[in-house]
């Protein structure tokens, strides 16, 4: 046998296979369309919307149109949208007569992305987020950060604390994180084009088969409460546009981290953290407990067994938290 008939051979084996793996992704990108399809059909855009430089912002609105006890402004978490913390807390702070806006961070729900080099991080969303506000006319609010967004409400008020009047922050992720070494596969899923192409083809059907079960590992220790991926809308995040920008949002967040923490201690504005002592995703010891140290003058509020979701298990605790803010800021 010849030298070129092995050669022939695994060439043939090599092309086999590449067309398998091109015929395997084409089908996941038809899957994720569909998916995407589906879940656009189900949940329509009902919200509102803002013009801002670099496109558009979408919020949700609850409470008094005149004679509010103060504005509450809800951030979001990842994989999340305006819906999730508005159909937890916010619909109570709005019965309790606050007026309530949540924003779709730019690139969730149906808040455009909003380009830039540093679009992912909670400087450049914050100052996004500032414009929404400054078109609203609110005037300084209460933000009420969860998780993510604990990160991007601090930054708000490092970056723009004449809008800001106080801050919620509730199982924030705010502190540097560890550093640990990303395997080899890792960091090739996280460069830019291996990273757009994962979410137009298999991120999205993968997340819709682990979607049912990453809701209740986000809850526990409590148990998930009725209906919580219709209510907060989370299928939204099975989409191409929002399932980049969370990766992408993750990927970028320790090194926003390490750059705004030092500065905490500047902020001024009353603070009150509130987190879930058995939180199994932002781990209380690793977040709370230093933010804490860091802004000594902020209130520490951690709830016994309780875990990462309190906008939906402890709403009344924070509505009871936002109202003795409110009384605070007014001193």
């Amino acid at each position: 046998m010849s030298l070129a008939e092995p050669l022939r051979l695994a060439a043939g084996l090599l092309a086999t296979a590449m067309g398998l793996i091109a015929l395997l992704l084409l089908c996941a990108a038809v899957a994720t369309r569909l998916i995407a399809w589906r879940v656009e059909a189900r949940y329509p855009a009902a919200d509102r919307s803002v013009e801002i430089e670099g496109g558009r912002i979408a919020y949700l609105e609850d409470g008094p149109e005149t004679g509010a006890r103060s504005t509450v402004v809800l951030l979001h978490g990842a994989s999340a949208n305006a819906y999730d913390p508005m159909e937890g807390v916010g619909r109570n702070l709005a019965r309790s007569g606050f007026r309530v806006i949540a924003f779709d961070r730019p690139g969730y729900g149906n808040s455009d992305r909003i380009t830039g080099a540093d679009a992912a991080s909670p400087a450049f969303q914050g100052r996004a987020l500032g414009q929404a506000l400054d078109r609203l006319g609110t005037g300084p609010a209460i933000l009420l950060g969860h998780s993510w967004s604990g990160a991007l409400a601090l930054r708000m008020a490092l970056d723009r604390p004449e809008q800001v009047a106080g801050l919620v922050l509730v199982a924030p992720v705010a502190m540097p994180l560890p550093s640990h070494p990303l395997p080899w596969w890792a960091r090739i899923a996280l460069t830019p084009p291996v990273t757009w192409l994962l979410t137009q083809t298999i991120a999205v059907p993968i997340g819709l088969s682990y979607l049912p079960s990453v809701a209740r590992s986000v809850f526990k220790p409590e148990a998930p409460v009725e209906n919580y991926l219709a209510a907060s809308r989370a299928p939204l995040i099975l989409r191409p546009g929002p399932a980049l920008a969370n990766i992408r949002d993750l990927a970028g967040l320790p090194a926003a981290l390490a750059a705004q923490a030092p500065r905490y201690e500047t902020i001024a504005v009353p603070t009150v953290i509130v987190a879930g002592e058995a939180d199994p995703v932002v781990k209380t010891r690793l977040q709370t407990d230093p933010l804490s140290r860091a802004m000594p003058h902020a209130r520490r509020v951690v709830l016994p067994g309780a875990g990462h979701m309190l906008t939906y298990t402890a709403p009344d605790t924070l509505v009871r938290e936002v109202e003795a803010l409110t009384a605070a800021i007014a001193r």
